[in-house]
């Protein structure tokens, strides 16, 4: 097991903002986890994408040496802060209570910079089924009703990418937010992921 980390990107986000990385082999198979908190505000995608690739940079520079074979998988997740664009609270939230917040994934930051190849190339997500994660009044299941009244968000996600060359397929069996939970003023995700392996590995 490898570990590293990277804190202030760059001196940009601030002492409570970073991320760490491990990585486990295991039976032959090399997993790489990431887990990070980007900037916050919706006005900040630069920021946010910028962060992305000095993380990227950084971690792998360290954790992924010239002498070690890529990783078969990579998981990347955390409160990665990227917004809802174009659209007010409101709107947003009457989306939401008609279940209808599937129309909302076309105002979602980090599926636009994506689309676009500004981030995350390569990987993978599953689709947004689930309400927006952030931002809760702590302690309920209730929207923020503070004066900021801040637009809901998918802040919190899980990305994953597979090394083709490897011959590893990987399977989403789940991608949901677990709202029952209230300790926080976000709502957390799991992903359930299934490996094929090849015959030579066990599964």
């Amino acid at each position: 097991v490898d570990k590293e980390s990277v804190g202030g990107c760059g001196g940009i986000i601030g002492r409570k903002k970073g991320a760490v990385a491990i990585r486990i082999n295991y039976n032959g198979i090399s997993l790489v986890f990431i887990s990070c908190h980007l900037s916050a505000h919706g006005r900040n995608v630069e920021e946010r994408n910028y962060e992305c690739r000095h993380i990227s940079h950084s971690l792998f520079s360290k954790i992924l040496n010239p002498n070690s074979r890529p990783a078969h998988m990579i998981v990347w997740l955390g409160d990665l802060n990227y917004r809802l664009q174009g659209i007010d609270t409101h709107p947003a939230r009457n989306l939401i209570d008609k279940d209808l917040h599937h129309k909302l994934h076309g105002n979602d930051q980090l599926l636009q910079q994506a689309g676009e190849g500004q981030i995350f190339n390569g990987f993978c997500e599953g689709t947004l089924t689930f309400k927006p994660t952030y931002k809760y009044n702590k302690g309920s299941s209730n929207y923020d009703t503070s004066h900021k009244v801040r637009v809901p968000a998918w802040t919190d996600r899980i990305l994953f990418k597979i090394e083709d060359t490897y011959n590893v397929e990987a399977n989403l069996r789940s991608y949901e937010s677990l709202d029952e939970i209230y300790g926080s003023d976000h709502k957390p995700v799991k992903a359930h992921i299934c490996l094929r392996l090849p015959q030579t590995q066990s599964n």
